[in-house]
C-alpha cells in the first residue's frame, strides 16, 4: 500500500484529522507533517517538509490542505519534483493523476465538504497515471 504524506495549516486541521482516520482505515500508511491544532500557523512550515518527503521518495504521494488550497499548492509546486493539483471534485482529482501524474493533491477545506474531501483523496490515491501521450507533456513541466 502507498505511503502518504499529509499536512497543511490550521484551516485544514480538522479535515486532516478526518482524512488520516479515513485513509488509515482503507489501509494507507500516513505520515502527518502537521499542524497539531487549529492554532494559526504558516503553511509553508508544514508543506515544504511534506513536499521534500514526496520528492525524495520517502512518501509515494502527498495531500496538502489549507483554507483555499491555493497557498499549499503554490508552496509545494516550488519543489522541482512536485506536480501538485488543486482540486474541488473527484473528476479533477482523477484527471490530475491520469493526465498530469500529480504527486500531491491540494484540498480547499473551506470550499468543499468533508465527504467531498474524502472522496477526492480516495480517488487521487486510487488513480494511476495513464502515461502515453501525456508523458511528453509531464516531462516538460519542470524548469
Amino acid at each position: 500500500m502507498k505511503k502518504i504524506a499529509i499536512g497543511g495549516d490550521h484551516a485544514g486541521f480538522e479535515y486532516k484529522k478526518e482524512l488520516i482516520e479515513f485513509l488509515t482505515d482503507l489501509g494507507y500508511s500516513l505520515v502527518d507533517f502537521g499542524p497539531d491544532s487549529e492554532a494559526s500557523v504558516d503553511y509553508p512550515d508544514y508543506v515544504h517538509p511534506l513536499a521534500t518527503s514526496v520528492e525524495n521518495g520517502e512518501n509515494d504521494l502527498g495531500i496538502a490542505i489549507c483554507g483555499s488550497g491555493n497557498g499549499v499548492c503554490m508552496t509545494v509546486n516550488k519543489h522541482q519534483g512536485i506536480r501538485a493539483a488543486l482540486v474541488w471534485n473527484t473528476e479533477l482529482a482523477a484527471l490530475a493523476r491520469q493526465h498530469n501524474n500529480a504527486n500531491v493533491v491540494c484540498i480547499p477545506a473551506r470550499f468543499v465538504d468533508l465527504a467531498t474531501a474524502k472522496a477526492m483523496a480516495k480517488t487521487f490515491l486510487e488513480t494511476d497515471f495513464e502515461g502515453g501521450r501525456h508523458q511528453k507533456r509531464v516531462d516538460k513541466i519542470s524548469c
